[in-house]
């Protein structure tokens, strides 16, 4: 079977999701759709479909599944606009800002029966799905600490993180959802810290730039996340997982995997520079197990309670930075 695929939105996001589509068997991008004309004629130019109207797609008898792409504020409309159509949705993270609109979101999902993947691509990633297989393999023992860095080469535009939701929302709830999956336990309490360090503008819009976050589940297993909106040598992606019997850490990706050794020491390529280079193979493995999914009607990898729940962990995070204390997650979720 070959899933037939419209992408709603031609942004950055939604060209890394066309060309994904475009690498994956089973997979066919059949149409775009962006209030931009140039963009989605920038996508089809460089992998397929029609350029379509959001409307037109809902009615387009070719389309299996829509990948959602736009703006935030607009992701739970469209999921549940597709999810009535009986078409697959898949949406980038977060589904909406609010935990109350993200809960009716799914209440129609759930109505409908309909098949809803969200958008954690790092858990697709093959240095940490190996790094997922060694923990589930036992060969680590029980999972005691989780250490996550994430850190971006440069802050995004101000617009941007305007519409954002502030980093918590935008940037760490990536890593709140990795932090659940090695875990292997639901988190119970959240503590945060938020700085401006790398640029006031980032501050004047109400933002923070740099956070720290400890989330422990009930039984004490523990993740660290340390994030920044500057790094200045590149994309830093680490993850460690320290265990009972030993530890498992995935480290960053350079542009060559070599040492070059001279009469000055040793050095290495620069890092990858960005998502959309750092995890091209993520979003390529993301989208096949979408395609699977529908193609055989099972549960997606990813679900909208995993996204409900990273949300609920930014909200948290918020709150005890907000409030200068350790905040329980129930507290959120009430």
């Amino acid at each position: 079977m070959t899933v037939r695929f419209a992408v709603l939105g031609a942004g950055r996001i939604g060209q890394v999701h066309a060309a994904a589509i475009s690498s994956v068997p089973g997979a066919a991008l059949v149409a775009v759709a962006d209030p931009v004309a140039e963009a989605a004629r920038a996508v089809q130019d460089t992998h397929g479909g029609e350029v379509r109207t959001i409307d037109e797609i809902a009615r387009s008898d070719d389309v299996d599944a829509v990948v959602i792409c736009t703006p935030t504020d607009t992701h739970a409309d469209l999921i549940e606009q597709f999810s009535k159509t009986g078409k697959a949705v898949f949406c980038e993270k977060p589904i909406d800002l609010s935990l109350a609109r993200v809960r009716d979101c799914l209440s129609v999902v759930e109505a409908e029966k309909a098949t809803l993947m969200v958008g954690f691509n790092r858990r697709f990633d093959p240095d940490f799905m190996a790094l997922k297989s060694a923990i589930d393999e036992g060969r680590v023992g029980d999972v005691e600490m989780v250490t996550i860095v994430s850190r971006d080469p440069g802050a995004p535009p101000a617009d941007y993180i305007r519409r954002s939701g502030g980093i918590f929302r935008d940037m760490t709830i990536h890593d709140f959802d990795v932090a659940r999956w090695l875990l292997g336990e639901d988190v119970e309490s959240v503590v945060a810290t938020g700085a401006v360090l790398t640029d006031p503008e980032i501050g004047r819009l109400g933002d923070f730039d740099s956070v720290n976050v400890i989330l422990q589940t009930a039984s004490g297993r523990q993740a660290i996340i340390t994030n920044s909106r500057r790094a200045a040598y590149g994309y830093d992606q680490r993850i460690e997982v320290l265990g009972s019997r030993g530890m498992v850490a995935a480290r960053n990706h350079h542009e060559a995997d070599i040492d070059i050794a001279g009469a000055g020491g040793f050095t290495r390529p620069p890092l990858l520079n960005f998502f959309m280079t750092r995890y091209t193979a993520a979003y390529a493995n993301e989208i096949a197990a979408f395609v699977a999914a529908v193609a055989e009607g099972a549960a997606t990898p990813t679900t909208g309670h995993d996204g409900m729940m990273a949300l609920a962990l930014a909200d948290a995070a918020v709150k005890s930075v907000d409030e200068g204390r350790l905040v329980k997650l129930a507290e959120v979720l009430d």
